[in-house]
């Protein structure tokens, strides 16, 4: 399913040599680098997640607790009728993040998506009207009401389609539409 194009592999292979090559040509490419390198995250771990349609999500909100915190765990393992409002806050913040409401909660982002759709409409409109000022040629004399009026009494004259088109409905003896 998956092929290497021959220049792919001789990329790959040339990578290897270049890889096997001692420590210090290494180290010597690495000085020379100014940038910062990403972390990466192990996809493969359980991620914490707010989603509406997942309550639970893979792993606690907080991993790493002060001792404040650990005391409080250790005594949510106790009965909860000894715990107070805010304690009990405290042991939902520890596990997640936002709360049903939180998430719900309405964002301004539909403003940024119709202000970006109102301007490249906008933008696509000056185009437009660039191009039919500037790239179009003006339009077929053809097109004006003048040259249709002449084109209709051109065709009543020379009495186009009498038996049942435009000639048809055309009186001639009081020069008016029947």
């Amino acid at each position: 399913m998956l092929r290497l194009t021959s220049g792919r592999l001789g990329g790959l292979l040339a990578r290897r040599s270049t890889a096997a090559l001692t420590t210090s040509s290494s180290v010597r490419m690495e000085s020379k680098q100014s940038h910062e390198v990403s972390e990466t995250v192990d996809m493969s771990r359980p991620m914490y997640y707010d989603r509406l349609d997942t309550p639970l999500p893979d792993r606690p909100y907080r991993d790493v607790l002060s001792d404040a915190e650990e005391s409080l765990k250790q005594k949510e393992k106790g009965p909860w009728s000894q715990l107070t409002d805010e304690e009990k806050i405290a042991l939902y913040r520890l596990m997640f993040s936002q709360t049903y409401a939180e998430m719900k909660a309405p964002t301004g982002e539909w403003k940024t998506v119709v202000g970006g759709m109102l301007f490249f409409l906008g933008f696509t409109g000056l185009v437009i009207w660039w191009q039919r000022i500037y790239v179009y040629p003006p339009h077929p004399r053809t097109t004006d009401d003048d040259w249709k009026a002449m084109q209709l009494q051109r065709m009543l004259d020379m009495k186009i389609n009498p038996v049942q088109g435009l000639a048809a409905k055309w009186d001639y003896d009081k020069g008016q539409w029947k």
